[in-house]
């Protein structure tokens, strides 16, 4: 056995595909020196037993480039590498039971056209003579997408490995990893043992590939990894006529099953609505191409659903009832970057059964993010920095995997909430909060009210039309727009940087001046290297040398880390979290001042508080920082008050505020305002591939400051070259319309983006929405406003009124 090198720029654990596509994508940038460890066999863990469906269509832009450049790999890749990989593009049919699984195909086949995906919606009829052994009689309809296909798991795995050995990467199998060398917070190498022995590498970067050991190998060296193993089942059966290589991939979602062609007969496998977690204090090293025992009466709900789509199934000899465990996210989506915790220490792990699907683009995204130092374009929906600490908890991920498997295939409703784990992170208000009857919602698990209930009226069924719970929203923006509402925004996440550096930190990050005058707030960009939105923040400057800094719930792991790591080495400052410290209450409406007036000695008044400036005052008896600032536009002011006089605070609002029409208010009012007031959201309208020229968010860069900022240059690139993607407003013309967000949007005719966001406004009595618009050309104002627009809702198209300011 030739033994692994004492260095190498990269170690990649994990001999699995993602391992396998990290290591061929890596020496295809040109970085040969790359070590592959892998504790068993290559595709020893999960991989060799993985059911082989690739499709192309994912929720974003982004992640369907990403499957699509995945199926232009695997159907390459023998031609270079001389290995067979299986891959066939027999196409897929998914089918839909009922008219609503039929809509949100509709809805999801229109974002498939946005992106460039050949369909096509046949009737029962038609899917009976594709997919012969279908039962079509209770059938809505369906869809046919002809370039998806398979793949044989274990060669495409060889076939790639095999590329990366052509490239100069080495890999080494029965070497197990038993550690890390870490210097100054810095990945420095790996400890290994093998049949020679034990040994050590020397490296700058490690690639954690490990699969479903992922967990327990970044648990070992302080790195959360949140997730966790399921029993995971397919049918195999003995061949059966009629059905040839071939024969598409078939979906029936309504039943949560799958169905694949396999030497003549069928793997039939599925996602179950509850699903078995592998109970197990640890993975076994050891557990190499092995499977758990049969379980026939879980699998009960998956067979009875298979027999009645495919009656075939009643009277076909079975092989056997695989049960492979599979690892599962908290959210279902994998998981990809550098850890928080550690420079150096990458993943890329956490498929959650897609693992075939996703690792060839999954493997290229992670390279180019260790080659170029950043994130190559947006990847929020899969970035390791969506997690916090508390995710690692074990009882956490059981209860929460037992349901993320099941979303494969359940009914995805707009604005869904999952159930499990819940409630775990709680304002002080809570309690108060639901006894009057809130609706409540997660993020980043905080429990955060969506909208309230009136007396006698129960929680809406959901739905992809117009939702039932809008009457109660449009009220709450009634009292918003004429009375004054209180909304209780504990979940920002609040991060305090301090010391004599402060100030020089910031500037170099963000591209607004924050050297502002104490108890000024500055709304800011944070930009990467592309221009790009890292984050959008607010902050206070309290001190000389102490800004307090205000980010979205979703983004506390991820702004913290952003800034930490650029803190320079010879640089004296500190970055705290003190998200639980603090809460947050937005006293929004035109009576917000009276409010107050009753309530605190101290002027609030706009001659004394303008825009953008905050003060301590006295409310009640608690003490709070006030500012005078609006998210869902107009008059109003943010209290952030200590955790501990938070019920406080509200006690004192809620006692004087009933005469002047106090009401609580929820975060759909805050999204449906925001959107009428035009501010732009983190992860919707901004993110890594938006800049604010593209945002319309160009009053909040600072080009002349006195300290040069990252991103400024792509900025300076970006005014001189011209605009080829713009925020655009929209207002539908049918009142009638209602849209959630993610809609096409189609200019003149065509394909132009996405809704990035959508809601009912009460003002204007119709849905309006924000959504970036591209064109080959430059995107004048002219252009964007002399253009028809219509929006396409499940295939039917809705025109929509352009803007470029505030509705």
């Amino acid at each position: 056995m030739p033994t692994p090198p004492t260095h190498a720029q990269v170690v990649i654990v994990g001999g699995g595909i993602a391992g396998a596509s990290t290591a061929y994508h890596l020496t295809k940038l040109g970085w040969s020196d790359v070590v592959l460890l892998e504790q068993g066999k290559l595709t020893c863990g999960t991989t060799w037993h993985a059911a082989g469906l690739v499709g192309q269509l994912r929720a974003t832009r982004n992640a369907t480039r990403m499957s699509r450049y995945g199926i232009e790999l695997y159907a390459t890749l023998e031609a270079e590498t001389g290995l067979a990989t299986g891959w066939k593009q027999c196409g897929s049919l998914n089918v839909a039971k009922t008219p609503e699984r039929l809509k949100l195909l509709r809805r999801q086949m229109a974002r498939a056209k946005s992106f460039g995906i050949e369909f096509e919606f046949i009737s029962a009829m038609e899917a009976g003579r594709i997919y012969p052994l279908l039962r079509t009689d209770d059938l809505a309809g369906a869809v046919w997408i002809p370039g998806d296909g398979k793949a044989n798991p274990t060669d495409l795995t060889q076939s790639l490995a095999r590329g990366a050995r052509m490239r100069g990467a080495r890999i080494f199998e029965a070497a197990g990893v038993n550690g890390l060398i870490v210097e100054g917070g810095r990945v420095a190498g790996v400890r290994y043992h093998g049949d020679g022995g034990e040994g050590e590498i020397r490296c700058e970067a490690v690639v954690n590939c490990a699969g479903q050991w992922a967990r327990e190998f970044g648990a070992r060296n302080g790195v959360n990894v949140p997730l966790f193993s399921a029993e995971h089942f397919y049918l195999v059966t003995k061949t059966i006529a009629g059905v040839h290589p071939d024969l598409p991939v078939m979906r029936d979602p309504d039943g949560y099953i799958y169905y694949k062609e396999e030497v003549g007969g069928l793997v039939v496998g599925g996602f179950e609505p509850v699903a078995k977690p592998w109970d197990v204090a640890a993975i076994p090293d050891r557990f190499e191409f092995q499977l758990l025992p049969e379980d026939w009466d879980h699998f009960e709900i998956l067979m009875q659903n298979a027999i009645h789509r495919t009656p075939c199934l009643e009277t076909v000899e079975v092989k056997m009832l695989l049960n492979g465990p599979e690892s599962f996210t908290l959210d279902g989506n994998f998981i990809l970057g550098e850890a928080p915790e550690l420079r150096g220490f990458f993943v890329c792990a956490g498929f959650n059964s897609a693992g075939i699907a996703n690792a060839g683009g999954a493997g290229k995204l992670i390279a180019e993010w260790i080659v170029r130092g950043e994130a190559p374009l947006d990847l929020w929906d899969v970035d390791i920095r969506r997690f916090a600490p508390f995710h690692a908890n074990r009882k956490h991920l059981f209860d929460r995997t037992a349901e993320t498997l099941g979303l494969h295939y359940a009914m995805r409703w707009p604005r869904e909430e999952l159930s499990t784990v819940r409630p775990l992170r709680r304002s002080p208000l809570y309690d108060r909060l639901k006894d009057k009857r809130a609706v409540f919602g997660s993020k980043l698990n905080w429990e955060r009210a969506n909208y309230f209930l009136p007396p006698g009226a129960c929680e809406p069924p959901p739905t992809l039309d117009t939702p039932g719970w809008l009457p109660y929203v449009l009220e709450e923006q009634r009292a918003c727009r004429e009375d004054v509402v209180v909304f209780d925004q504990t979940s920002f996440a609040k991060l305090v940087l301090k010391g004599r550096d402060a100030l020089a930190v910031l500037q170099r990050l963000c591209a607004n001046d924050v050297d502002v005058p104490l108890g000024r707030m500055v709304y800011t960009a944070m930009l990467n290297e592309r221009g790009g939105f890292e984050s959008d923040v607010t902050i206070t400057r309290l001190e000389a040398d102490t800004f307090f800094i205000l980010t979205g719930t979703a983004q506390a792991t991820r702004d913290a880390d952003w800034i930490s790591r650029r803190i320079g080495g010879d640089e004296f400052a500190a970055l705290f979290d003190v998200t639980s410290a603090y809460s947050l209450l937005s006293v929004m409406g035109p009576t917000a001042e009276a409010l107050l007036a009753r309530v605190s000695p101290d002027d609030v008044s706009k001659a004394a508080m303008p825009f953008s400036t905050t003060r301590d005052i006295d409310v009640g008896y608690a003490r709070a920082r006030a500012a005078r600032m609006s998210y869902v536009g107009g008059p109003g002011y943010e209290l952030t008050v200590a955790t501990d006089q938070c019920l406080t605070l509200y006690e004192a609002l809620c006692s004087a505020g009933s005469d002047l029409g106090l009401k609580d208010a929820g975060y759909y009012t805050i999204d449906a305002l925001r959107i009428e007031a035009g501010r732009r959201a983190w992860g919707a309208e901004l993110g890594p591939d938006e800049t604010p020229w593209e945002a319309g968010l160009g009053f909040a860069v600072k080009l002349d400051k006195p300290a040069a900022f990252i991103g400024r240059d792509a900025l300076l690139r970006q005014r001189a070259e011209g605009l080829r993607k713009r925020l655009v407003l929209f207002s539908f013309d049918d009142a009638a319309a209602f849209a959630w967000g993610g809609e096409p949007i189609l200019m003149d005719g065509n394909s132009a983006g996405e809704l990035t966001s959508a809601g009912y406004s009460r003002k204007h009595g119709r849905t309006i929405a924000m959504g970036y618009v591209r064109h080959a050309q430059e995107l004048t104002d002219a252009t964007l406003l002399g253009a028809r627009y219509e929006v396409d809702i499940a295939g039917e198209l809705f025109a929509v009124t352009p803007r470029l300011k505030s509705l």
